[in-house]
Order: C-alpha cells, then sequence, then structure tokens
C-alpha cells in the first residue's frame, strides 16, 4: 500500500507544470508557426513566406518539495527521500506538461493577412495541496505504517489533441506605427482525463492490521472524509485496451495582439514579402494576448463521490480490484454518481515585450500568469512566470538566454539554438547543471523548414524590394521611389519639405528666403520700418544723421570727464556724464566713433602717451559696459600732441587736459 501511494502522488506526479512551452525559442522572430502558441497575432509579418512544423516537442516538469543534484539523481543507488534536499509546506503541488506541436503551415494570404494550420497534442497533470507532513510521513523509510491527515487536496489529470486555425491581420499601419491582431480557433479531442478531490480526508494504515489466519497479515486501511473520483474510463483496468474516448471533445479560442514601433522605418505601406527587414525593422514590440479559452467536454465520463469513513479496510481486497473504480464502489458508500465532466484549459495571460538594442541583439521580457484559479478542481493550470531573455538573431541561426522566475521554483536559467531547421533549448539546462538544489526541468527540441521569397530583397533595409527600388543601396522612401530626398538649394530642408528648393532659406520659412520690402537687408519679419530702407543696428528703421550740434553735445559732455590725478581712473562724480553719452550714442546705431585722449605738457611724453591711452581705453569700457556696441568705438591717446590752448598757463593747460568723442566720417 505505501508503495503505491508513493507511486501515485510522487512518480506520476512528480513535476509543475510550466507556464510557457518552447522557452526562448518563441522570442525568435524566425520561430514561424510556433508563434501560435504565446500569440497569433505574431504569424503576420514575418521573415516567412511559408513555415512548415514537421514535429517539436516541449516537456515540462518540476515540483516545489524536492531540490535534487542531477549528476546525484543519475546514479542506480541514489535515494530521493535520503540525498534531496526537501522543502515541506502546507500546501505543496506538484504537476507535469507535455506540448507536441505536430504537422503545421504558416503561409501569407497577401500583404496583410497570414494563416495557420496546426495540430497539436498536450497533456497536463497537477496535484495539489499537499502537505509536507503527509509526504514526510509516507516517504518514512523507518516503518512500513502511516498516518496523514489533509483538509483539501485534488490532482487532476488531462490529455487532449487541438485542430487549430489561426488568422492574423495588419490592422493599423501608420508610419513608424504597426498594430497587428490575431484569433485562433481549435477544436478540441479529448485523450482521456481523471482528477480526485478528497475532503477532509484522515488515513492510517497498518501493514500489518488484518489477520488473515494461519500466521499471515496484510495491512489494513482505516479512513475518513469524502472522495470525489472522476474519469473517462476504468483506465488502469487490466483488462482496458485504450481508445480514444467518444464524447469527448470541445472548443477553444486564443487571442492576442502586437504593436510594432519602427522609428527608422521609411515606408508607409508594410511589405510582408522582404524576407531581410520586416522583423528587424521594428525598435520596440509589444504582445499581449489570452491563450486556451475553452473546455474539454467528457459527455460519457464518470463521476462519483464517496464516504470513505471505514475502519480496517484488508489491503487484499484493494489488491485484488480490477480497477480503483470498483474497489471504491465494494468497500464504501456512494455517495453520489453522474455522467459528464468537463475539463478547464489553462487560460492564461501573457504579455511580451521585444527590445533591439542594436542590429541582431535582442532583449525579451515574458510574463504569463495564470487566469484559472489553482483551486478550481476540474481545471488544468500554469505556473506563472516572469522570463528576461537576450538573444542573438540572424536568418539561420539563433542563440537564446532566458533567465526566468517561476512561482513554487524560483529562479531559473537556460539555453537554446536554432540552427537552418533544426531548433533545441532548455528554459532551465545552465541551472540544472550547476545547482544541487533542482526542483524542475524542462526541455524541447523540433525540426522545421521555412521559405523565404528569394526574389523579393531588400538591400538597402528601407521597405521597398530591390527589383522597384530606383536607389537599392541607399534607404529611401516609397513617394521618392526607394531613394533619399535631395537638397538642392544646399539650404539643409530636403526638397519634399522645402517650399522654395531652388532658393536657400531657413526651416523655419519652410526652405525659402525670408521677404525683404524695403530692401535694406534686413528681412521683413525683424524690419521695424519694412516700408523705409534702414540699417541693421536700427532694426531695419532710418537712422538719423550725427549733426555739428550733436557733435557738441558729446564733447561738452566728454571734456568734463574727471579722473584721479595722473592716471586712468574716472572719478565717481563723472559717473552721471558717462551715461549721458550713451545715450546720445545709442540714438546713432549705425554710426562710429573715435574716443581720444589728451594731456598738457607737464611731465615726461612718454608718461603722458600712455596716460593718455589708459583714459581713452576706461572711457571706452564704460561705454561698451553700458550698452554701446565694442565694434563702433576706437580709442586712441594723443598725450601732448594735440594742444588746444597754451601749455605756458595753468588754464591752458586745463583745457588740453581733455577726452574727445568725435565721429568717424
Amino acid at each position: 500500500m505505501k508503495r503505491i501511494i508513493l507511486v501515485f502522488l510522487f512518480l506520476s506526479t512528480t513535476f509543475i507544470a510550466r507556464s510557457q512551452s518552447y522557452i526562448g525559442f518563441l522570442s525568435d522572430n524566425y520561430s514561424g508557426v510556433h508563434a501560435v502558441i504565446s500569440n497569433p497575432a505574431q504569424i503576420v509579418g514575418t521573415p516567412y513566406k511559408l513555415d512548415i512544423n514537421l514535429i517539436g516537442a516541449s516537456a515540462l516538469l518540476g515540483n516545489d518539495y524536492y531540490g535534487v543534484n542531477v549528476f546525484d539523481a543519475l546514479n542506480d543507488d541514489y535515494d530521493i527521500n535520503l540525498e534531496a534536499n526537501k522543502y515541506p509546506l502546507a500546501d505543496n503541488r506538484a504537476g507535469a506538461n507535455v506540448d507536441v506541436l505536430g504537422p503545421a503551415v504558416m503561409f501569407n494570404l497577401n500583404r496583410n493577412s497570414s494563416m495557420a494550420l496546426f495540430t497539436r497534442g498536450r497533456s497536463f497533470g497537477n496535484v495539489n495541496n499537499i502537505s509536507g507532513s503527509t509526504i514526510e510521513a509516507i516517504a518514512d523509510s523507518s516503518t512500513n505504517d502511516f498516518s496523514i491527515s489533509e483538509d483539501d487536496i485534488n490532482g487532476l489529470g488531462n490529455g487532449w489533441l487541438e485542430f487549430g486555425v489561426t488568422y492574423a491581420h495588419i490592422i493599423l499601419n501608420k508610419n513608424q506605427h504597426v498594430l497587428k491582431g490575431g484569433l485562433t480557433l481549435k477544436y478540441l479531442k479529448g485523450a482521456g482525463s481523471a482528477y480526485a478531490v478528497g475532503e477532509n480526508v484522515t488515513l492510517d494504515y497498518d501493514s500489518e492490521g488484518t489477520d488473515l489466519g494461519g500466521g499471515e497479515t496484510t495491512g489494513s486501511i482505516s479512513s475518513t472524509g469524502f472522495l470525489n473520483y472522476a474519469r473517462f474510463a476504468e483506465f488502469d483496468n487490466e483488462n482496458y485496451n485504450y481508445d480514444l474516448p467518444s464524447g469527448a471533445d470541445g472548443f477553444g479560442s486564443d487571442l492576442g495582439f502586437v504593436y510594432e514601433w519602427r522609428p527608422n522605418y521609411l515606408n508607409n505601406d508594410l511589405d510582408i514579402d522582404n524576407p531581410k527587414n520586416k522583423q528587424s525593422s521594428y525598435k520596440l514590440k509589444i504582445g499581449l494576448s489570452v491563450t486556451d479559452i475553452g473546455y474539454v467536454d467528457y459527455k460519457n465520463g464518470i463521476r462519483q463521490g464517496f464516504n470513505i469513513t471505514k475502519e480496517n479496510v484488508s489491503e487484499e481486497d484493494f489488491d485484488n480490484a480490477e480497477d480503483l473504480g470498483s474497489f471504491l464502489e465494494a468497500n464504501y458508500a456512494l455517495t453520489n454518481s453522474s455522467r459528464g465532466y468537463k475539463i478547464d484549459l489553462p487560460t492564461a495571460l501573457h504579455l511580451n515585450i521585444d527590445w533591439m538594442l542594436k542590429s541582431k541583439l535582442f532583449l525579451n521580457l515574458n510574463t504569463d500568469y495564470s487566469l484559472m484559479s489553482k483551486d478550481r478542481r476540474t481545471a488544468n493550470f500554469i505556473s506563472n512566470i516572469v522570463s528576461l531573455t537576450p538573444r542573438y538573431e540572424t536568418k539561420s541561426f539563433s542563440f537564446y538566454l532566458p533567465l526566468s522566475v517561476i512561482d513554487n521554483s524560483g529562479f531559473r536559467m537556460g539555453a537554446g539554438i536554432r540552427t537552418g531547421p533544426f531548433y533545441i533549448g532548455s528554459g532551465s539546462i545552465i541551472s540544472a547543471l550547476t545547482s544541487s538544489n533542482n526542483k524542475e526541468a524542462d526541455i524541447y527540441a523540433g525540426f522545421k523548414i521555412g521559405v523565404f521569397d528569394k526574389d523579393k530583397s531588400d538591400k538597402d533595409a528601407d521597405g521597398i524590394i530591390d527589383k522597384k527600388d530606383d536607389c537599392p543601396n541607399v534607404a529611401g522612401p516609397v513617394e521618392n521611389n526607394g531613394c533619399p530626398w535631395g537638397d538642392k538649394d544646399g539650404d539643409a530642408v530636403l526638397d519634399n519639405v522645402d517650399a522654395c528648393p531652388d532658393e536657400f532659406g531657413p526651416e523655419e520659412n519652410n526652405g525659402c528666403p525670408w521677404e525683404d520690402t524695403d530692401g535694406d537687408g534686413v528681412p521683413d519679419k525683424d524690419d521695424k520700418c519694412k516700408f523705409d530702407v534702414g540699417t541693421v543696428a536700427n532694426m531695419g528703421c532710418p537712422e538719423a544723421e550725427v549733426t555739428e550740434a550733436v557733435q557738441k553735445e558729446l564733447n561738452d559732455y566728454a571734456r568734463v570727464i574727471l579722473f584721479n590725478f595722473g592716471n586712468a581712473e574716472i572719478k565717481a562724480e563723472s559717473t552721471q556724464t558717462l551715461l549721458e553719452i550713451v545715450k546720445i550714442l545709442n540714438e546713432f546705431p549705425s554710426a562710429k566713433f573715435t574716443i581720444e585722449g589728451h594731456t598738457d605738457s607737464i611731465g615726461s611724453y612718454e608718461v603722458n602717451q600712455n596716460v593718455s591711452d589708459e583714459r581713452a581705453k576706461a572711457v571706452k569700457a564704460f561705454l561698451v559696459n553700458n550698452g554701446v556696441d565694442s565694434s563702433r568705438l576706437t580709442a586712441i591717446g594723443y598725450g601732448e600732441r594735440k594742444p588746444i590752448a597754451t601749455n605756458m598757463y595753468k588754464a591752458g593747460r586745463a583745457k588740453n587736459r581733455r577726452v574727445e568723442i568725435n565721429l568717424v566720417k
């Protein structure tokens, strides 16, 4: 009995179902018809004209109780109960998932639509809510007796075949933005199923509890609680010959959308026949889908409920029973019985984000989330997963390195390749080979044939096939027959948007020169007097002339500028005088002036010359610092060379010590 329960609980359900088949490979833009597995919208706009899958299989296995070293587990004398790490929980879970993609084909209907036809075989097994104490009790090798107590334990096994058709279409194509949608409809043929649900179950097994007489004993089973047991047939009967169940079928569907951002895409019309650039042209791709909506209806299935409260049931009765159903009927009270039940598909939500880092290098983020409650007793379900997969991708070869965090299994690292028609990989191979605490493993492999349209190459990757491209070696838009737009006038505004392609003009005026109505060199947009000839300095308006009266006024101010004795430092009391000079100069923004420094003859010639130079420069600096354009001013010192009065007398020398500001004519 102990051996039988161990086999039932562990050997047949040692693994937990993984949420995604073909991990890594499905992120590949060259996965072709396999895209129907995760998102039906992916089959349109692929590099393929035709893609045929001959056979592919993915097996996904794991559990959350045992953690093992793969190399140790391969030894013949390996004892999992003694050597494995154990993680007992109140609700340990286990399961298995096998996914076989049989003959399948994907093909393009036209530039914007694709279809796929596929066959697929799938099987799931889930066991839920087994307490760690139950597993420890059964696995205890020190005694053959054991006791278990479970509030709610359930398990499900289900296999089915799928015959599917997928249609995908480009819903929106606006320059850099492409939106695709896809729908899959599936006919489902049940291949077999069974589930058991125990409520408030206790079980005591005494390996020698039943006396057979003559000194022989056998085990006895005492139990309490309720058990619901459903199956498509008495498949565990040794006389049962397997055949596909009659009246076991159903329908399912998948729905998906894909958005692509193509910042460098120049063609307004998506050309799905181009095998070279259609998939690598996007910078960012986001896919969202819901898969496996539906159920398999086992119309002829048997569903029974039993009150299993009974003491000392002989193990010999169990061993001699034709099947489990017969044993339960013979030994326990039947509480309900009916025909027919439904097994739900593992409905899941998938979010996929693919980023092209650079040519041939991609980074993929994928999230799979179960929409089916793990407490639903007639449902298959997946484990939630988040995967980050860097990949190198070309037409003939791809390499993937998936990094995943999986519900109940933790972090996993895998690897996969696609080379020519072959693909093989695993989402956990690296972790399995490097860790002593493996709780799950998976592997996939297959063979497919992809057909590209070799007559429609696109060397410059601008979305226009070479035979229709006037510039096949240089990328250009379809509006210009595949050639880049020119710039005849050299104003950096391309001819296709240049309103004046033969005249140089700024971008802000659409490539046209600014108009200048009065022809004074100041464009009308800046000309304050666009109908009167003016100067640039006066914003296009005419300037007043510097009259003799203005000149005299300037020098009347200039001559009273005072400096400290013997140097060029301007006295503070001259500040207002200089500001008045600034006002006058700004009234004539185009006029140029010289600032002249003069001294008397007292002192040496060289000293007087230096002082006059420095004083002229000091005045210029003040004027410039207060808003006068320096290009209009020239500072020069004349020393004692240009007296305007005699230096023999004090009054004359005072007149000679002066600054003059004179118009340059």
